[in-house]
């Protein structure tokens, strides 16, 4: 199959299956300036699907790293607000957003952290009704990915440029099953299968996980009547989409003080520009107490220091080991692509539909719901083909969940 056939069927699956777009609704593409192709592509397949508008929003991440180098730090610290406002008005009528991450996991190295922490809290102050609009899926969200040559080069740095980049799109098709003749009737299929699990899960209401691995010894209490959740959600209007193409997990948000132990990280998170690797965090009543980082030290202190609760977690989710992602052998160094080979947790903002009536309830509800509330949520990745994890029964009976890095049931 050519490249740009298993471009043009990247772009459908993107319209078709990660935002669903309904005739007469908007979308809004959030896209690296050298992936012009596929923004392209992915315009027409909307416009066919009946799209009222396509605005589409350039990034470019050079001129990104130009200003943390050079910008004067009061720059960091407010956000535009005719943007904020923006997007909350495309949200509130009903349109769609899709995103394209394609950059450089190093972009920002040896930029001072304390001003992406400043940039990240004006974002994220701006952006908050914005923000509560994706948590309770009030619209129509997803992240796709697509290369860059400094995440390429990352990836496959024993390749010149142009083939490490040509290797990743390979990896990439892969992975979002556009390799395969029907890719929108395969995603059909493999939501199938994770909505099941997640019915299990669902039926099954354990009062705890427990993980254990080389470095990981870890409980997390999960509140009453919480929700796993995968494969789809479904939008305000009761669409369904995929927020996240690939996706190979479920995933529920735990109790924010019952997270007791420690857990040590099995991939290199990406975060903000810069990598952290092989990092621990110790848990007591919820809240990380300590920790470690061999790489990336300063950005993790600066990630759990960006609010009062950003040491507390907002999500569990259960990967098995023999994904499609896992089974390619690559590091991503992208979260989006990482967390989808390994089990991960991920520190800050809970999701409201995982618990049940969530998206209903008022911010004082959800506290009490036992969900942790942030500016952030960072996913980072835990699992490997030695983690066993046991679900244990309101009685206290332990039953085996994932053993040795795969489903158990």
């Amino acid at each position: 199959m050519s490249f740009a056939n298993q471009l043009e069927k990247y772009a459908e699956l993107a319209v078709k299956i990660a935002v669903n777009l309904q005739p007469g609704q908007s979308l809004w593409i959030h896209a690296p300036i050298q992936q012009p192709e596929l923004v392209r592509l992915i315009s027409k397949q909307a416009y066919s699907a009946g799209a009222k508008l396509v605005h589409i929003e350039w990034q470019d991440e050079i001129s990104t790293q130009i200003k943390y180098r050079l910008a004067p730090d009061e720059a960091f610290e407010e956000y535009p607000m005719w943007r904020a406002q923006a997007v909350q008005q495309f949200a509130e009528n009903g349109g769609a957003f899709l995103f394209i991450e394609s950059s450089n996991p190093e972009l920002l190295k040896g930029v001072n952290p304390k001003r992406i922490a400043a940039n990240s809290k004006a974002a994220g102050t701006a952006l908050a009704k914005w923000r509560e609009y994706m948590s309770v899926n009030k619209m129509t969200w997803t992240i796709i990915g697509a290369p860059s040559e400094g995440w390429a080069k990352l990836v496959f740095p024993e390749l010149e440029t142009a083939q490490a980049v040509e290797a990743l799109w390979e990896a990439i098709f892969k992975a979002v099953r556009v390799d395969r003749e029907n890719p929108v009737q395969a995603w059909h299929e493999h939501n199938d299968t994770l909505h099941a699990k997640r019915a299990y899960l669902n039926d099954k209401q354990y009062k705890k996980l427990h993980y254990r691995a080389p470095g990981t010894d870890l409980t997390i209490e999960l509140p009453d009547n919480h929700v796993w959740m995968g494969g789809t959600a479904v939008n305000e209007a009761g669409r369904p989409f995929n927020p996240n193409v690939p996706t190979e997990e479920v995933f529920t948000s735990p109790r924010r003080e019952g997270t007791h132990g420690v857990v040590r990280s099995s991939k290199p998170l990406s975060y903000q520009g810069n990598l952290i690797e092989n990092f621990s965090l110790t848990f007591e009543n919820g809240k990380v107490t300590h920790f470690t980082a061999e790489k990336g030290y300063e950005s993790l202190e600066a990630m759990l220091n960006m609010d009062e609760s950003a040491r507390y977690l907002g999500e569990a989710a259960l990967v098995p080991h023999r994904s499609p992602i896992s089974e390619s052998g690559l590091i991503f160094f992208n979260t989006l692509y990482d967390e989808n080979a390994s089990n991960h947790l991920a520190l800050g903002e809970a999701f409201p539909h995982c618990v049940k009536g969530g998206t209903a309830m008022s911010r004082e509800e959800l506290d009490r719901a036992g969900l942790n509330q942030s500016l952030i949520h960072v996913d980072f990745m835990i699992g490997s083909a030695e983690m066993d994890i046991d679900g244990i029964t309101a009685d206290g009976q332990a039953e085996p969940v994932f053993r040795n890095g795969s489903w158990a049931f």
